[in-house]
């Protein structure tokens, strides 16, 4: 059957009005009262038996008839015979003839002549839990649509149902395809991977959240990119599940094969969303049977999860989702926040667009800035305090906009420092040394230059450079008079020396020798990031052998870390990348030194009080921290 034209490149609003038309609630089904426990009611339950189904003791003492001990007090007592009082322990029955229970402690016993002696009077009902006190026969103890809580499961047994009709929670099957695809086992056990081969993970992001929502999925072994074995898959499980996730093949390629499957075997529902990322997620009804189609890369799958894959579990369970409460539900958010971004954001026009944020709080304002926005970055992901949906109206943030976000992560705001500045693979390891000292710290590799300005527009609590200067041959020294002028309130501490070179590849196969051989046509490099101290390092080296930027092949091929460029000249993309010794060495790549550079941290001494900062200056001196940096190679500490 074919699309309607009008279903295709929907908001997600429109395919929310689609979904509501076309999922039918599942029927209901018996649970026992054991297994009810997190199930949702399908009908108000009504008590069966009161509760408590007896007149019942709430104290330890006596059973009397409060009658009898009118007038009584510590000077002059009622005096019970043995026929006036019985002894009844907390929860035992109260006799018939008795219609409140004495404390002990308002009691003394004559045990020889079995008189007790009342010194205060009670009233009818005193310390008696009556009949139905707590529930009573034919009262509705719970309503459709509540989760059955432990509590409430409790109850409901005393109430005397041992079964309850629940919402049927829908059966899912979750289909990863592709040939490229690796089972997650053998990805695991594999010493040597292929290019273009990909670990089969999204099953573990897929079973997570059906895990945090309460609902139930399996999970089928991966099918190759092709639509005769998958259609056959599909008739086979479709009568056995209510909803079918089937991951990849949502593009336009040639192995991409999943829509043309929903057009040939039921009634597609709709085709793209103007999301980003999700945008090639699809939906179709195979018989009695939802389908979606989730993209491959991470985020994509995940904001597919979210705001299709649950709410539709809500229609087939509950009959309908609330707008407003669905997303932070689907992402297990933790609250919502106001957040200013610190840098400015692009969004698509006419799409709704995910962001990850990385939050601080600096001055009392709760900052964000967003994190690398791929959909197959699983990193930002995983790294993200917080997510946000802007609107498709939304195209261009500039720094200092307000959004509101859902937090997904318990940020320690009181005790969280930002670092923003020159990237450094011993830094950040220190991480962890910090949380230990009871802080907390988040570092952004921005750059030499992009931390000084940082620090300088309260952008971050701290950050670090290695800035040579060209006119003097000085470190640091004129960049911060630039931009703190007499500031008093400026602290420099000089952390480590670190070896700069050039980082080759393994044999140094092009015989490079100096910096000099950047300017021969067969030799590529890959540059630092406009700001990066380790870019100033090379653009003055380049003046001093006279070498103009524009002769060198790949000057603008640019990278944010030390890793990323010396990877991309492990992996052939580049012949030679200037960086620092330790992740020439971490990559198994040859390094020829250049010079030892200082790398200074620089803050606020405003900031000394800080918890993260107190926490971070200790962590300075944490020998285990240290030694992980002795053993990276390349760094030598001040004397």
């Amino acid at each position: 059957m074919a699309l309607v034209k009008e279903n295709m490149h929907i908001a997600l609003e429109r395919a929310w009005e689609i979904l509501r038309a076309r999922c039918p609630l599942l029927p209901p089904e018996t649970c026992a009262v054991q297994e009810a426990l997190g199930r949702t009611l399908a009908e108000d339950l009504l008590s069966e038996r009161n509760v408590p189904h007896y007149n019942g003791s709430a104290m330890d003492g006596y059973a009397v008839c409060s009658s009898r001990t009118a007038g009584a007090s510590p000077s002059s007592p009622v005096l019970l015979d043995k026929e006036a009082f019985q002894w009844v322990n907390t929860g035992n029955e109260v006799p018939a003839q008795f219609d409140a229970v004495v404390m002990v402690e308002d009691t003394a016993l004559n045990r020889e002549r079995r008189i007790l002696s009342v010194v205060r009077p009670l009233v009818a009902g005193e310390h008696v839990r009556p009949l139905g006190e707590d529930v009573v026969k034919g009262q509705i103890i719970a309503r459709r649509g509540e989760v059955v809580t432990p509590p409430l499961s409790a109850l409901i047994a005393l109430a005397g149902l041992s079964e309850v009709q629940v919402a049927r929670r829908p059966r899912t099957l979750y289909i990863p395809t592709g040939d490229e695809i690796v089972p997650l086992e053998e990805w695991l056990r594999a010493e040597v991977r292929q290019p273009g081969q990909v670990g089969e993970t999204n099953s573990l992001l897929v079973t997570g959240y059906f895990s945090q929502w309460g609902f139930p999925v399996d999970v089928a072994p991966c099918l190759p990119d092709d639509p005769d074995r998958m259609a056959s898959f599909l008739q086979e499980h479709r009568d056995r599940y209510d909803l079918i996730l089937l991951c990849a093949g949502s593009a336009k390629g040639e192995r991409d094969h999943t829509f043309s499957l929903f057009e040939r075997m039921g009634e597609p529902l709709f085709r793209w969303l103007l999301m980003k990322p999700g945008r090639p997620a699809s939906a179709a009804l195979l018989g009695r049977t939802v389908a979606v189609n989730l993209p491959g890369f991470p985020m994509s799958n995940a904001v597919i999860l979210w705001s299709i894959v649950y709410p539709i579990l809500q229609l087939l369970s509950r009959g309908g989702f609330d707008e407003k409460t669905v997303f932070p539900q689907a992402i297990g958010a933790l609250g919502t926040e106001e957040l200013m971004l610190m840098s400015p954001y692009s969004s698509s026009h006419g799409r709704e667009e995910w962001v990850r944020l990385k939050c601080a709080e600096l001055e009392g304002v709760r900052k964000a800035y967003p994190l690398p926005s791929g959909a197959s970055s699983l990193w930002s992901f995983s790294e993200m305090d917080a997510v946000a949906l802007l609107p498709s109206a939304a195209a261009e943030l500039p720094r200092g906009s307000s959004i509101e976000a859902w937090m997904v992560r318990d940020v320690p705001w009181g005790n969280r420092i930002l670092f923003q500045g020159s990237n450094d693979p011993a830094l950040e390891r220190i991480a962890t040394s910090v949380r230990r000292q009871g802080g907390d710290i988040v570092l952004r590799s921005i750059g030499s230059l992009g931390g000084l300005a940082a620090l300088a527009r309260g952008d971050c609590h701290l950050t670090a450079c290695h800035l040579l200067h060209p006119g003097t041959g000085t470190y640091n020294t004129p960049y911060l008079e630039e931009f703190f002028g007499g500031d008093g309130d400026i602290v420099r501490r000089l952390i480590f020396f670190r070896q700069q070179g050039m980082i080759l590849r393994r044999g140094n196969p092009k015989s490079i020798r100096s910096v000099g051989d950047l300017r021969r046509p067969d030799v590529s490099l890959v540059n630092r990031q406009t700001g990066a101290g380790t870019r100033v390092l090379l653009d003055v080296l380049l003046m001093e052998e006279g070498v103009e930027p524009g002769e060198v092949q790949g000057y603008d091929n640019q990278s944010v870390t030390h890793f990323d460029a010396a990877n991309k000249v492990a992996l052939g993309f580049a012949d030679v990348a200037l960086g620092i010794k330790s992740v020439a060495d971490a990559l198994h790549l040859d390094f020829l030194p250049l010079c030892e550079e200082p790398y200074e941290l620089v803050y606020r001494a405003s900031h000394d009080g800080h918890p993260g900062m107190r926490a971070l200056l200790s962590a300075l001196e944490d020998k285990a921290w240290r030694s992980d940096v002795e053993a990276m190679g390349g760094y030598r500490w001040p004397a």
